[in-house]
């Protein structure tokens, strides 16, 4: 969940502490756990079947099949996240700075004592299972929600420490399980997933002034950022992080024993556990057994699925437009349909944007934020809209050092539903204005305009195509070359480099997808335009979710300048811009990756 979608993925921070509610028990601390945590692989025999015949057709449930194809299953042997630890260690004041990386990616090593690694070579093979099912399934609330600050219970009932779960089975119909179980809601509930999905690092944070903010950097606060969204409020509304990460199956079976004759009514969850990381599930899935290889194509399937659902997209297109006058007021709304910031989690070298390519006849017209797959970069011209957080280290200016970090230059992340006012979580950006209700917009408005093509100011007749995508890089290409240039600690920069050159490099995810047709009509002509409501309409839709609204209030620029009435995005106009300027753009910014990649492989 470092999506991040989510928006799923894992957790690299430091180790200061969030704001605090009752503790009721003091994290675990390395070498105190008098019952280790059970291995997974014995959980495997009792926890991977077939679904029951009757649900054959649904995608498996078996929670450990399910799990062992995900980020959670995997977090220690992710490449980015290695590479990432080198930097920091490098970074570290203190050489424990790095420990909180491994509180949550690796939590068995740090319970064993080895959270001082920095390289997955100095683990063991069991602490690979990442986040393993005990350490979930053995956790107890200790009320101090981040940086991998969980409590494990270490209390014998019988012979066994419980597995806690959503169910009790005395004196049920249900078998009990051959090991101890205790119901526990805590282990159903966000705040469990907070203890990874918060994180703050030792730096205090500052303002674009360098003034101390009185608090630790934020580095990120998927957590918070639920927590203060009207899904974290109880009612119509509530949605917890697992009713939408771990999608819930109505009468699931406990385990293989009881598939065909036993099941719960309620309470049972797929431990599918999405994300949006599927760029280093594809590179793990491409090294793993045939068992395994299935597991991570079960989780790419679910994941494909699950990105569709963070966003909806409008586009409100003009009733029709003269080539040679240009097209204007094209305008697109995305609304984060998430738990939390759209993206959320960790922020270094993950950006989400959106790409529109109008094209006549097969020929491209006019464009912004074109992805080009050969070059790994979209074009970075004047009327792109990214969705990003960029922190850097005031003092320096000094980009993607996760543990030098303490300012927010910007934050243009899409806030949820119902965001409340919050110095952790509030966008940096004029972009979005509080709304009357005094929460954040969980849209964001932005208008096109593009100047005109003289040579074409004679058609008359036929239809732009205008298509517009969601997209989402979880790791860009220019954060893969940092984190191979300035890797000094060991090889893992460029063993991930070399991966990533392997696979072509990471495709973007296409969150949202819509296609309209413009009718061409030359004014000049007196050719009849039509009217907004019935052409330039939803000819073509791609992707779950997507939408067309004709008539959606508010407008929005470039440049998120100033809200309109009713807080909805700013009211200014992007610019209009030439063919001739935006190639140049795309040109330039090509240019420097070519630089990048060719310093890299000299």
């Amino acid at each position: 969940m470092r999506h991040e979608v989510a928006i799923g993925g894992a957790v690299l921070g430091g180790l200061a502490l969030l704001g605090a509610g009752p503790a009721q028990a003091a994290p675990t601390q390395p070498h105190e756990l008098a019952n280790p945590l059970v291995r997974a692989d014995q959980c495997e025999y009792c926890h991977s079947y077939n679904n029951d015949p009757a649900a054959a057709a649904e995608p498996l449930y078996a929670p450990y099949f399910t799990w062992r194809g995900t980020m959670m299953a995997n977090a220690a042997r992710d490449p980015v996240f290695w590479a990432g630890v080198a930097i920091a260690s490098q970074d570290a004041l203190e050489p424990s700075e790095t420990e909180a990386c491994i509180r949550c990616h690796a939590p068995r090593a740090f319970l064993e004592g080895r959270g001082a690694a920095i390289a997955q070579d100095e683990l063991r093979i069991e602490d690979l299972e990442s986040v393993e099912c005990e350490l979930c399934h053995r956790m107890v609330e200790d009320g101090v929600p981040g940086n991998g600050n969980y409590a494990i219970d270490d209390v014998l009932a019988g012979t066994q420490v419980p597995r806690r779960g959503p169910w009790a089975y005395a004196g049920g119909e249900v078998p009990a399980p051959p090991h101890e179980s205790l119901e526990d809601a805590f282990v159903g509930s966000s705040e469990l997933c907070g203890t990874c999905h918060d994180v703050s690092t030792p730096r205090t944070r500052v303002d674009a002034d360098g003034v101390s903010l009185g608090t630790p950097f934020n580095e990120q606060r998927t957590y918070r950022e639920w927590a203060g969204s009207e899904f974290a409020v109880r009612g119509a509304g509530f949605a917890s992080c697992q009713a939408c990460h771990m999608p819930a199956v109505a009468d699931m079976p406990g385990c293989r024993d009881n598939v065909a004759q036993y099941s719960h009514p309620t309470g049972g969850r797929r431990h599918d556990l999405l994300g949006a990381n599927r760029f280093v599930i594809e590179l793990l899935a491409a090294e793993a057994s045939l068992l395994d290889s299935i597991a991570f194509n079960h989780s790419l399937t679910q994941l494909d699925a699950f990105v569709r659902t963070a966003a909806t997209l409008e586009v409100e297109a003009p009733a029709s437009v003269d080539l040679g006058d240009g097209l204007q007021d094209l305008r697109v709304t995305v609304t984060n349909e998430s738990g939390h910031k759209l993206p959320t989690g960790y922020a270094e070298g993950r950006v989400m944007w959106l790409e529109l390519v109008a094209t006549y006849e097969d020929e491209v017209l006019w464009s912004s934020g074109a992805w080009d797959p050969d070059l790994q970069s979209f074009a970075r011209d004047a009327q792109l809209r990214t969705y990003e957080a960029i922190a850097q280290q005031h003092d320096t200016g000094a980009r993607f050092h996760v543990l030098l970090d303490d300012e927010w230059v910007e934050d243009t992340r899409i806030p949820p539903r119902g965001l409340r006012p919050d110095l952790e979580t509030d966008p940096v950006t004029d972009r979005y204005v509080l709304q009357a209700d005094g929460t954040w917009p969980s849209f964001d408005e932005h208008t096109y305009a593009f100047a005109g093509i003289p040579a074409l100011a004679e058609v008359d007749g036929g239809e732009l195509s205008v298509t517009v995508r969601l997209l989402y890089l979880v790791n860009t290409a220019e954060y893969v070359d940092f984190l191979a240039d300035e890797n000094a600690t060991n090889m893992a920069g460029l063993e991930l480099a070399a991966q990533f050159d392997a696979a072509g490099g990471a495709p973007p995810l296409v969150l949202a997808e819509h296609t309209v047709q413009v009718p061409i009509a030359n004014v000049a002509s007196g050719s009849s335009t039509g009217d907004a409501s019935s052409t330039g309409v939803d000819a073509t839709t791609q992707g779950a979710e997507t939408t067309v609204s004709t008539d959606p209030s508010g407008t929005t620029g470039a440049d998120g300048a100033a809200a309109d009435e009713d807080g909805r995005g700013c009211n200014c106009r992007s610019s209009a811009g030439s063919s001739a300027g935006w190639l140049l753009g795309v040109l330039g910014g090509l240019s420097g990756l070519r630089r990048r990649r060719a310093r890299r492989s000299a």
